[in-house]
């Protein structure tokens, strides 16, 4: 039975981690570095970025905001696992389950929440309303820490049972992106329960990986680039992920430049910069999320599990047969998505859409463009 939750981080916890935050001894940025992000983390907007977090940052009050929507926690094979749960208007129960990656964390979806929720609110008809359940990750914000790591699929074993057993929903609609992606991609290959996916991220490679068209090979030249120059996080994070998970468990203000990083370099800023994406509160609420229960070290362990699965790529026989969405962000400045004819070759889509703008985190980035999304392919599944 889920258990009611609610986030209240006792204040020494908070204390603790402001005092870490201000003593923080600087190091010299290259003398060169000016704005640039190229040799990583930005030192001046770190610093800028922390000089907020002591001097302004309100935790009590973007505590209130993380609880406006109803949690609770529930054991799953001996894990609690932290969700929320938000029934939707309309005379229909359609259950959407959105997983989230890293280095976001589920207020990734605070923005589309209300919108598949109460759709009516926003201009919309309440039949497009979804009761919308949103996890945290094993070993992420409120979940609990799994004895060893866990990868995707073993996550979508406790997903289908968080959303058939504990819920009661026989029959159930997923989204997800970055590690998401991968958990709700074996949702729909697993289990009969999931009818439906929608993705803004394409992680599994098919078991036949060898280009048919130009249009492959140059997405395939590019996806190898991209492995050279930006991959150095996810090599660390599936080889050895204690050590760098210790190193930032002792650090609030080393957690917050290694998310930094890829939130600044993951985004779509071609229309601004990062400040015109996310207030700094945004930015700050969701580190805080793996800051105050120790999260970031567990958080790190899922990369391992991926690899210890083994499983990135599907087999000569498997196919996911289930009705696929994706939301093809265009804005996405690092994980492009396939061509539509590489990504045939593993899901049965029937809804793909070109979305201009918005990247890597397109829940946060384009709310409405991505909830609008979501319900459009939701109108395409038969409940």
């Amino acid at each position: 039975m889920p258990r009611k939750f609610t986030v209240q981080i006792p204040q020494c916890k908070i204390e603790d981690i402001k005092s870490r935050v201000k003593s923080y001894s600087w190091f010299a940025a290259p003398q060169d570095e000016e704005k640039s992000w190229s040799r990583g983390v930005n030192t001046s907007y770190l610093k800028e970025l922390c000089d907020y977090w002591v001097c302004q940052y309100d935790w009590r009050a973007n505590e209130a905001h993380l609880n406006q929507f109803p949690q609770f926690i529930e054991t799953i094979d001996g894990i609690d696992i932290h969700f929320l749960h938000v029934r939707g208007e309309g005379s229909k129960s359609r259950p959407i389950i959105l997983t989230h990656g890293w280095p976001g964390s589920h207020y990734e979806f605070w923005s589309v929440i209300e919108q598949l929720a109460f759709p009516s609110r926003n201009g919309g008809n309440p039949e497009d309303a979804f009761d919308v359940i949103v996890p945290s990750l094993p070993g992420f914000g409120f979940s609990g820490k799994p004895p060893k790591p866990i990868g995707p699929r073993a996550t979508a074993r406790l997903w289908n049972k968080l959303m058939t057993e504990c819920l009661g929903y026989s029959r159930y609609l997923a989204q997800g992106g970055d590690l998401g992606s991968l958990v709700t991609s074996f949702l729909g290959l697993d289990f009969d329960a999931c009818v439906g996916i929608h993705l803004n991220m394409i992680s599994l490679q098919p078991a036949d990986s060898i280009p048919v068209t130009d249009e492959e090979a140059d997405w395939l030249q590019v996806y190898a680039t991209v492995h050279r120059t930006e991959g150095a996080y996810l090599h660390q994070h599936t080889t050895k992920p204690q050590t760098i998970a210790i190193a930032l468990g002792d650090s609030p203000v080393g957690t917050a430049a290694w998310i930094l990083e890829k939130v600044h370099g993951w985004t779509d800023l071609r229309a601004g910069s990062l400040k015109d994406i996310y207030s700094n509160d945004e930015i700050l609420t969701n580190i805080m999320i793996y800051l105050v229960n120790d999260a970031i070290s567990s958080s790190i362990w899922f990369y391992r599990g991926l690899i210890e699965e083994g499983n990135l790529s599907l087999s000569a026989e498997e196919h996911l047969s289930k009705p696929t969405g994706i939301a093809n962000f265009l804005g996405e400045p690092v994980f492009n998505n396939p061509p539509r004819s590489w990504a045939e070759r593993m899901f049965n889509i029937v809804h793909w859409t070109d979305i201009d703008q918005g990247g890597h985190f397109a829940a946060m980035e384009n709310p409405k463009l991505f909830a609008n999304d979501v319900q459009d392919f939701a109108r395409l599944i038969s409940f």
